[in-house]
């Protein structure tokens, strides 16, 4: 037993619920951005002070968390469309409303760019001056720095605009010439964007330690991204179940195939920073090691312990139980600690950074917690406004009636 297609119309109250979320989104994300920029003044130092610095490293902890979740959702939804399957189809709307939030991201980029000298170092002239960032010129330059930004934005901003286009054509013509056009669009896209991704992470983490490299850190950065996505797309589907076209289209088999490839990006996030570990500890060379010993010192162990059993182990015990993954409420919790242990990751890649090796210290700032909430409550106000734009079931997708049927044999 399936719906109806007369049943696929997007129930009021439900464009009612997002803009009542929109709203308090917004609501909690000007404040918490108020308080971050109060944050660069309270500490002193005007635009060239400490302040200034600290509010950058946490201005980049919050961004980079949720342009991630952006990015990431642009990344699923091309690989919906190349592996096609019921899976992606109950998640296309949402996908897509993520991906749009990129196209205010990618300009959030700009204060870093502009005052790139208080948080990376190799921008400075003494930073340009150094025999080894001198040695990497052709890459680690100013101008080429800006060309790389526009590079990124126009690829993001283009390919989610083509996307969602010829989705919405796709939906108004049920012809299977735009499916067509979005599978070929997306098999480039998917490897454009791990490339170009991949030297964004380079850009904005890793050159924040300019001596250092990896050769694993994009992929692991873009995992990060898909992990952060998903989960906040099973949290999207729990909490919009109850209304229609959810609560009829919605089955737990859904849930189960989503549930286990949030597992899947979880293990493949411990994987990429255990290969990570296990390649540095086996070379053992002063370039490389000096990345983990600003975090396995000074305090800074214990939040390597924290993304150990949170952001792993406990992730890893709870999605291995079917009950777990097949059950909305369960996974939409687990879903949204996810993203939420996830915001220290991001916070242990940015922040051991700017503390000594010969004597690394733990850091936290309160504009540390705002940034990551302020910047979610931006996305989220713009994510929520995005979603009712189109109906939430994509009608003419090929897959649909597939998606429908998918776990009512069971």
């Amino acid at each position: 037993m399936t719906t109806t297609e007369h049943s696929y119309q997007t129930a009021p109250q439900l464009s009612d619920t997002l803009k009542r979320y929109s709203s308090i989104a917004t609501f909690i994300g000007l404040v918490f951005l108020a308080l971050l920029v109060a944050g660069l003044f309270l500490e002193g130092g005007g635009l060239t002070g400490p302040g200034m610095e600290h509010f950058l490293r946490a201005y980049l902890v919050g961004f980079w968390l949720w342009f991630g979740a952006g990015a990431g959702c642009l990344l699923i939804l091309m690989t919906q469309y190349l592996t096609g399957g019921a899976w992606g189809v109950m998640i296309r709307r949402p996908a897509e409303a993520g991906a749009k939030t990129l196209y205010v991201m990618v300009l959030l980029f700009l204060p870093l760019l502009l005052f790139r000298e208080q948080l990376y170092w190799w921008t400075t002239p003494a930073g340009l001056a150094d025999k080894v960032i001198h040695a990497k010129h052709y890459y680690l330059n100013v101008p080429f720095l800006w060309v790389r930004w526009i590079i990124y934005a126009a690829f993001l901003c283009f390919f989610t605009w083509r996307l969602t286009t010829w989705s919405k054509l796709e939906d108004e013509t049920k012809s299977m010439k735009y499916s067509a056009l979005l599978e070929k669009l997306s098999a480039p896209g998917v490897l454009i964007f791990f490339i170009l991704m991949t030297f964004c992470a380079v850009d904005y983490l890793m050159t924040l330690e300019p001596y250092w490299y990896s050769t694993v850190y994009g992929f692991m950065i873009v995992i990060g991204w898909v992990l952060t996505a998903i989960a906040v797309l099973i949290a999207t589907l729990t909490m919009l179940e109850k209304y229609a076209p959810l609560d009829h289209a919605l089955t737990r088999r859904h849930y189960h195939d989503l549930g286990k490839l949030m597992f899947a990006m979880v293990m493949m996030w411990a994987y990429l920073n255990f290969s990570q570990l296990l390649i540095t500890w086996s070379g053992n060379l002063p370039t490389e090691i000096v990345w983990y010993i600003k975090r396995w010192n000074g305090g800074w162990q214990v939040v390597a312990l924290i993304l150990l059993f949170g952001h792993f182990v406990l992730p890893f015990l709870l999605l291995l139980s079917q009950t777990t993954k097949r059950n909305s409420k369960l996974v939409g919790v687990v879903a949204m600690y996810i993203v939420a242990v996830h915001a220290i990751d991001v916070y242990s890649l940015v922040e051991p950074n700017f503390t000594k090796v010969t004597d690394p210290h733990f850091y936290f700032s309160w504009m540390d917690l705002a940034a990551p909430v302020g910047f979610g409550g931006l996305w989220l106000a713009m994510f929520f406004r995005n979603l009712p734009g189109m109906p939430l079931l994509p009608l003419g997708a090929p897959d649909l009636k597939k998606a429908l049927n998918h776990g009512r044999d069971h």
